[in-house]
């Protein structure tokens, strides 16, 4: 059996994580990302617990050339090839599109734009001539139901979701998918701080806005981690090789779209 390595951005908590343990669990060779170093390795100290696999770490900042540059060839040469690359990055601040500046604008791009695409156009070619790759975008539900106060995360989860379907077309005879994964309202520490930020905007409270928010989904609760990160691991499994070019939302049913 071939035991494929899998990258994964922002690993060190929430859909990450989920992420990362789900995928550590079906037998890849799990290397997490993120900036920061201490919660990295605590992050892998939990994986390796709870999944009994090998978790590895690697130091990146995606929104840097140089950092996303050194981290994809470091990953090559120490563990592996990468067959999976899962290309997840924290949301910029909460703001509504005429309240966001220049300097926050460039910021969000880097982060959740040019970063990730840095890296797919580092891996895919790779990935191709092995005749396996998964590329997987998490971005939001946002996108198909644009929420005013998360402009930036719209707008640029919206470019990211064109850029994934062109994507797609490139290796795909070749055995590469490349799919985005929209998770919908998430119990994370993300969400926390939106909820947050609405207060402190509208003079509601908190537990108010959260139960607002949580009657607009179906399902009447938000999501959990691991139900997003089961997700991932299925969209960068053998089982998804037909799965190409696509958004696969999980949100409860909130979505109004069809």
């Amino acid at each position: 059996m071939i035991t494929r390595t899998a990258l994964i951005g922002g690993g060190a908590t929430g859909i990450g994580h989920a992420a990362a343990e789900h995928l550590a669990r079906t037998g890849y060779r799990v290397v997490i990302a993120g900036r920061r170093a201490e919660a990295l390795d605590a992050a892998a100290v939990r994986l390796r617990e709870r999944s009994g696999a090998a978790v590895h770490t690697v130091v990146c900042d995606v929104s840097r050339a140089d950092s996303a540059e050194a981290a994809v060839s470091e990953v090559d040469s120490r563990y592996g090839p990468l067959g999976v690359l899962v290309l997840n990055a924290g949301g910029p601040p909460p703001g509504r599109i005429l309240e966001i500046g220049d300097e926050q604008w460039l910021e969000a791009y880097e982060l959740l734009l040019l970063g990730p695409l840095r890296m797919a156009r580092m891996a895919l070619p790779g990935m191709a001539a092995r005749g396996f790759g998964r590329v997987v975008f998490v971005t939001s539900t946002a996108v198909r139901q644009p929420q005013p106060d998360l402009a930036a995360s719209v707008v640029l989860r919206s470019a990211v979701t064109a850029a994934a379907k062109l994507l797609s077309r490139e290796f795909a005879a070749d055995g590469v998918t490349v799919n985005c994964l929209a998770p919908g309202a998430t119990a994370t520490e993300r969400r926390r701080r939106i909820l947050e930020s609405r207060a402190r905007a509208t003079g509601r409270g908190h537990d108010e806005l959260d139960a607002a928010d949580v009657a607009d989904i179906p399902a009447g609760r938000p999501g959990r981690p691991e139900e997003i990160g089961a997700a991932v691991a299925f969209l960068a499994s053998t089982a998804a090789s037909y799965i190409n070019g696509t958004v696969l939302t999980v949100d409860g049913g909130r979505t109004e779209t069809i």
